[in-house]
């Protein structure tokens, strides 16, 4: 292996992979088996860049080059910048040694589109199944799929990768149309499509066979950027909420809008999405998933976006005094876990010591109930902090009042340290 080359393409590839957040590793049970390398467990150890990105892997394209022109990808082929590519056998040989190096934990590998999907598809699939093959490696390996690519390639890919993922790139179809218009939502839809189906009766077989190979046992996920055309929040979460219902998705990532390229379609490149928009929508998000918040519940026709300064639950609250307050000792787990401050597991444990006797505030505290937030929702066994007559804009006030004075207080005392 030509180290000098090999090192100069990893800086391209490596570099141009970055955009892609869609990279969480947990979720596989491979076991390690006949001595061979690496072990995929329930939560992989991951590394997070300052931004808070997950490096945890060796995250990679195989190619730059792309035989599409879409506007927010710094691979389009009319970008004029240094293209690579690594053969698969090179994709091996990187991923066996970082990994013995103790660098890395898996493989996300994606792709520009060299000649059709099938032709890069089948490349992808060829390096996962070399590795899991002629290597007995049972580490993490994430593949990109590539839209449009045919049943025969997915179901194989499904047998070598723990996770499969087809990026929807934009969250409409109108927003696809205007920046990527040689793609078709339908080539992407259609991958996912077989993916759920192959996954269920993967699920199926493995009830009557106990030694049915794994089909991707992480699940499918799927990735949007966000502010790169003008859909609002509400349209973002409708999105995604409709492809986890109808495809079984295991995440869908957003990926805040980067500006690397001037195009009059993109915003200005002095434009970049906040990073707490990212983050509300994955707040907003896991609301949906875990919570049992509907899309209407967090964001609305009047309200089509979230509230920046404020999370998404909170923001919930306040807009539904008339719910509260509730009080922990009888409320059922829905209505607990509607409560800003309390998360899943502190509703849980609330359900099941509250069994024994009446909580109060220090025995909320100690579960890990945010009292400073709950305080203003909740009525326990204990007086200490009786709720005044408040209004959701009180609150609102008191709440962000509190997160600045702990924020100043944090930097002096890091100041102090000095």
């Amino acid at each position: 292996m030509n180290m000098d080359r090999i090192t100069r393409k990893l800086g391209i590839l490596a570099d141009a992979a970055k955009y892609d957040v869609s990279c969480a590793s947990s979720g596989s049970k491979r076991q390690n088996k006949d001595k061979g390398l690496g072990n995929a467990s329930n939560g992989i150890c991951h590394s997070y860049t300052e931004d808070g990105r997950c490096v945890s892997l060796l995250k990679i394209l195989l190619t730059n080059h792309c035989i599409f022109d879409c506007a927010y990808c710094v691979s389009r082929k009319s970008n004029d910048i240094e293209r690579a590519a690594f053969t698969v056998q090179e994709v091996v040989d990187l991923t066996i040694n970082f990994y013995r190096r103790n660098y890395i934990e898996g493989l996300f590998l994606s792709s520009g589109i060299f000649k059709n999907a099938d032709f890069t598809m089948e490349r992808l699939v060829r390096v996962a199944k070399k590795l899991r093959t002629e290597h007995n490696f049972n580490g993490y390996i994430h593949l990109k799929s590539i839209p449009g690519a045919s049943d025969e390639l997915m179901q194989e890919a499904g047998l070598y990768a723990d996770r499969l993922s087809v990026n929807l790139e934009m969250p409409t179809v109108a927003g696809l149309k205007l920046l990527a218009p040689d793609k078709d939502q339908k080539d992407m839809i259609k991958p996912m499509a077989y993916l759920k189906h192959a996954i269920i009766q993967n699920k199926d077989e493995k009830k009557l066979f106990k030694k049915a190979p794994m089909f991707a046992p992480a699940g499918q996920s799927t990735q949007m950027i966000i502010g790169a055309t003008p859909e609002n929040d509400s349209e973002v979460l409708r999105s995604a909420n409709y492809f986890y219902r109808n495809f079984n998705l295991k995440r869908v990532y957003y990926s805040g809008y980067v500006p690397v390229l001037a195009d009059n379609r993109l915003p200005a490149l002095n434009t970049s999405v906040p990073m707490v928009r990212e983050n509300r929508l994955y707040q907003a998000d896991w609301l949906m998933r875990f919570y049992g918040f509907r899309v209407d519940e967090i964001v609305d026709n009047t309200s089509p976006h979230l509230d920046l300064e404020i999370d998404p639950k909170l923001s919930w609250a306040i807009r539904n005094m008339q719910a509260f307050p509730i009080d922990v000792n009888k409320a059922d787990l829905q209505l607990i876990l509607r409560v800003p401050g309390i998360g899943l597991l502190s509703a849980q444990k609330i359900v099941s010591a509250r069994k024994f006797g009446k909580l109060n505030w220090e025995q909320l505290s100690k579960i890990g109930v945010s009292v400073n937030r709950a305080k203003y929702f909740i009525t326990c066994n204990s007086s200490q902090f009786e709720r005044r007559d408040l209004t959701g804009n009180n609150i609102r006030q008191f709440i962000l009042a509190s997160s600045q004075s702990k924020y100043l207080k944090n930097n002096q005392s890091q100041l102090s340290l000095f």
